[in-house]
């Protein structure tokens, strides 16, 4: 193909047989000189392929380390990796508030503070202040 930056295109054709079609695309990704081109159309190829077949079959005919050296899969890849970070660190930090709120709790109860007040004070229920009560009862 001339214009290899069309490629992608190519499996969104009207087609009986888009399978056959990324084959053929396969083909002529593995052609291109430029490694990066050829990265970067393969990348495109799969995200386009991705409309009209299953991830398996494109995973079967497109080289996944070719599309992985892409730019556009590390930037992918680099979105997806921030957005765990940052839901990782979320839940860390409302577990780490929970866990201070409660020895807070827990603390208060031991000196004699009110049920009620407790509960103003950490915004846990009543409910769960008695539950904290019952574990120093216990204890």
């Amino acid at each position: 193909m001339s214009i290899p930056g069309l490629l992608p295109f190519a499996v969104l054709s009207q087609t009986n047989d888009p399978t056959m079609v990324l084959t053929q695309v396969a083909k002529a990704v593995e052609a291109i000189s430029d490694r990066q081109l050829q990265r970067n159309i393969a990348a495109a190829s799969g995200i386009l392929a991705g409309l009209v077949l299953n991830k398996n079959v494109i995973s079967k005919i497109l080289r996944s380390e070719i599309m992985r050296e892409s730019v556009i899969y590390q930037q992918i890849l680099e979105e997806g990796e921030a957005k765990g970070e940052a839901k990782g660190e979320a839940k860390g930090e409302a577990k780490g508030k929970a866990e201070t709120t409660r020895k807070l709790a827990l603390n208060l109860l031991r000196i004699g503070m009110s049920l009620e007040q407790i509960a103003q004070v950490t915004e846990l229920s009543i409910e769960q202040v008695q539950v904290l009560q019952e574990e120093i009862q216990n204890s």
